[in-house]
């Protein structure tokens, strides 16, 4: 058995319930919202040789990076091979067999092809967008979608995805006043979008419009928030803009409610409340106990060695919490995955090695070291993934390391750097006013 979607793809396996089921699933997946994985649950329970719903539930398992959802991915996979397929779906399983065996590059290929060949492809579109984003690839996050945006049209379910991903591709590539038009529309058609609200919200931090942001992202933050995995990511976007401003109450409020007041146990949030802590660190302020409660969230991902960007943050609070053993943990996992073949030996040894020794280096204090290992590392990494305003807490750490190190020729530089290319920063005012002080100083 098989039927068309909205789109005219072919789904083996399927019949009209089942496709609700799954329709109401990529809405959900699109949006960041409610509960897929359910959803599509009960498109097998209707139809167990739904071909893209084992697919489906395969990419929602992978794509959060959580090391114990990889084996229910690659059941998925095998339920799916015992299945009839299209060529076109065998595409998407050759994708999955790839990021379960951690092979990120390979799939975002695979995942080229198979929307090359279907333009309107939401599954292999979004799936391959997230991957362009674990792996660092800005140019991809923009041209993916941008390759298949005329096969779409308003109308289409789903286009305001499109839009969200196209307006976030194009904030990476540093393209803001297309990203803000193309994002904003993306909200306008489909207000509880989450992934545009973030585009734009990116947009507004990498400009330094603070002010903008705080009105954007409070305007109707029920759309955004309301029963939605991605919120601890959006609110995480709004204490940055009023950690930028200074505001320390507003962003601790911000930590104790939405952001860590629910204890996530997923790493994409814990990334969050890590990071968020760090750059209150970097600047001096106390944090309390806060930085247990992360540390604690943290120590089931301390042996994974699965993806290290999510071991760099899990440094940064067992730093924070003075957790030697979990430390330790990591830097052993580190050294197994760099000694494997799937992309996150690279993106370890080439990144995530490096700034995980560095974070120890400022949390004992030894400053010099920590600006030598982030100098080493600063041009590439990207290849580690994450965004430009997740990566921006490494330009930080080595800015406050050469600071404190009484590096002045070096901190001026990085300073006047940063002042250049966010003049309107209130952060990259202090720094400069601190390298005027520490040269008179010298």
């Amino acid at each position: 058995m098989s039927i068309r979607d909205s789109h005219g793809l072919t789904l083996s396996g399927a019949d009209a319930t089942s496709l609700e089921h799954y329709g109401r699933a990529l809405h959900q997946f699109q949006c960041y919202i409610e509960d897929p994985v359910a959803s599509v649950d009960a498109a097998l329970a209707r139809s167990p040789d739904f071909v893209m719903a084992h697919v489906l539930k395969a990419y929602l398992n992978l794509l959060g990076t959580e090391p114990q959802a990889i084996a229910v991915a690659r059941e998925s996979l095998a339920a799916a091979a015992r299945c009839d397929g299209t060529a076109h779906e065998r595409g998407h399983l050759e994708a999955v067999g790839h990021l379960v065996q951690g092979r990120w590059h390979q799939a975002g290929r695979v995942l080229e092809d198979v929307a090359v060949d279907h333009p309107r492809d939401i599954v292999a579109l979004q799936s391959g967008h997230l991957v362009d984003f674990y792996t660092g690839n800005s140019r991809m996050l923009r041209d993916r979608i941008a390759r298949a945006l005329s096969a779409w049209s308003p109308d289409m379910p789903g286009y305001h995805a499109m839009l969200g991903m196209h307006a976030f591709g194009l904030e990476e590539a540093g393209d803001y006043a297309r990203a803000e038009s193309q994002g904003r529309k993306g909200v306008e058609l489909e207000p509880r979008n989450g992934w545009a609200q973030h585009a734009v919200a990116h947009v507004l931090e990498m400009q330094s419009r603070q002010r903008d942001g705080i009105a954007w992202m409070r305007a109707n933050p029920d759309a955004w928030s309301k029963d939605s995995f991605f919120q601890v990511h959006l609110w995480w976007h709004l204490a940055l803009y009023h950690l930028e401003l200074g505001e320390i109450d507003e962003v601790l409020a911000l930590f104790d409610g939405p952001i860590h007041g629910a204890r996530s146990p997923l790493a994409l949030d814990m990334i969050d409340a890590s990071a968020l802590l760090w750059r209150l660190h970097l600047r001096g302020i106390g944090v309390g106990g806060r930085w247990q409660t992360v540390a604690d969230g943290w120590m089931p991902f301390a042996s994974a060695g699965n993806y290290v960007f999510n071991d760099v943050h899990a440094v940064m609070a067992f730093v924070g919490a003075g957790r030697q053993k979990a430390v330790d943990a990591v830097l052993a996992a580190q050294q197994a995955a760099m000694a494997g073949a799937d992309d996150n030996a690279a993106f370890t040894r080439e990144v995530g090695h490096p700034v995980t020794l560095a974070l120890l280096a400022f949390g004992r204090g030894d400053y010099p070291e920590t600006v030598s290992r982030l100098r080493a590392v600063r041009e590439i990494a990207h290849r580690f993934g994450g965004s430009h305003a997740q990566r921006d807490v490494l330009d930080l750490t080595l800015i406050e390391a050469a600071l404190r190190s009484g590096q002045a020729a070096l901190a001026t530089a990085l300073c006047a750097e940063r002042l250049e290319n966010r003049p309107e920063s209130p952060l990259s005012r202090q720094f400069v006013l601190r390298t005027q002080a520490l040269r008179m100083a010298a």
